[in-house]
């Protein structure tokens, strides 16, 4: 199909979304074009390009693939809120269908990123936007909306859930040393984002949370490969000196790889506490590239036995960051849950094993954007 048929194509189906369009002004009719590309999970420049003509053709393929995923979610919605079915059950099979929209769309995300068409020289919209920003996307534009509203909530205001629903990212950074045959490798996490919504399918009183994850971590070498009882106390704490170093203030550290996890997550409400369980949906590993590391490290045969250590590490190991089980319960936010406010931490104490050696470590999540600011007041 030759680019002036895709075009009018993505046109076409964008006019379904935003009314009619110019031709001339390249606008359409119910919203400005920065605000559509925000809303399709685009940078201004690259739906500068679609909308002008001039975009390639792979990327006109998998605009029009969006545009239709967002059209079939609004076709579905549509037909389950005109089945004569009781209220609770249309809320329920939406929020089914979203949460099974949200899983593919990330999980497409962490597949096609490496996947580029090569067609005249312009990189690929995927390859190019964040990894998470498929996730944002789906938190943050009006096509999708997870989140359950002030209207939804019973007239006693007794649903706990509602004020955890927004955004939240990782407190504070952690770093960890492996344990295994070498040593010398270390775990840094650097950042989570985490969109949080009430799970009303699953729970009637609103004590299940679903989160959708997207955690950034690191993998470094230390040249000297100390071992591990370095980085500890005599209890198996990490030193505080440990805990503040900055691998990229030191030579000997020398970074190998950018780990990138898609995480779903369940968190139920107690009366006192907040139990978490989950597992990892799609993992990604972006090493960083052997030029920049021929600079930090001479050896050749080193390099190859870091690249098969690595490779090691991936298969073997990395399940034990993400996994829940390991962690503490956590104490509720606060105790009246609708005093809950951006700002707020939720902290969890969690051990991490390799080859049944287990550090203690804590991660914090702080509560960045939240969905409902104000409290619900009662009708009762």
């Amino acid at each position: 199909m030759e680019i002036s048929q895709l075009y009018d194509e993505f046109v076409s189906k964008l006019q379904k979304l935003f009314g009619k369009f110019d031709a001339e002004q390249k606008r359409f009719d119910k919203t400005n074009n920065s605000k559509i590309s925000r809303e399709l999970g685009y940078s201004d420049a690259q739906f500068s390009r679609l909308i002008n003509q001039t975009a390639t053709e792979g990327e006109y393929h998998r605009a029009i693939q969006n545009v239709d995923r967002i059209l079939e979610i609004q076709k579905l919605e549509t037909k389950l809120n005109s089945i004569e079915k009781p209220s609770d059950w249309k809320s329920k099979s939406v929020w089914l269908i979203t949460s099974i929209v949200l899983l593919v769309l990330v999980i497409a995300q962490f597949i096609l990123r490496d996947h580029q068409i090569l067609d005249t020289g312009i990189s690929d919209p995927i390859a190019t936007l964040p990894r998470d920003h498929t996730l944002q996307w789906s938190f943050e534009s009006s096509f999708i909306d997870p989140y359950v509203k002030l209207d939804d909530l019973p007239a006693d205001c007794n649903y706990p859930c509602y004020k955890y629903q927004g955004r939240w990212e990782l407190d504070e950074t952690y770093k960890l040393p492996f344990f295994r045959e070498r040593n010398g490798f270390h775990y840094l996490a650097t950042s989570v984002v985490m969109y949080a919504r009430c799970m009303t399918e699953k729970s009637e009183t609103g004590n299940i949370i679903e989160g959708f994850e997207y955690q950034k971590h690191e993998i470094w070498y230390d040249k000297r490969e100390w071992p591990i009882d370095s980085f500890l106390t005599a209890d198996n704490l990490l030193k505080e000196d440990y805990r503040l170093l900055d691998f990229n203030d030191h030579d000997d550290f020398v970074k190998l790889a950018n780990v990138h996890t898609f995480f779903r997550n369940e968190f139920r409400l107690d009366s006192t506490i907040i139990d978490r369980s989950g597992k990892v949906i799609g993992r990604d590993l972006e090493y960083v590239p052997l030029d920049h590391l021929r600079k930090k490290i001479d050896s050749k045969n080193l390099l190859r036995e870091l690249q098969t250590e690595l490779n090691r590490i991936v298969s073997n190991r990395l399940k034990d960051f993400s996994n829940p089980i390991s962690c503490d319960l956590a104490p509720l936010v606060r105790p009246d849950f609708n005093m809950i406010k951006d700002g707020d931490k939720m902290s969890y104490d969690c051990q991490m094993t390799t080859s049944r050696f287990s550090i203690d470590y804590t991660k914090t999540y702080v509560l960045k954007d939240q969905y409902i600011k104000n409290s619900c007041i009662s009708t009762e």
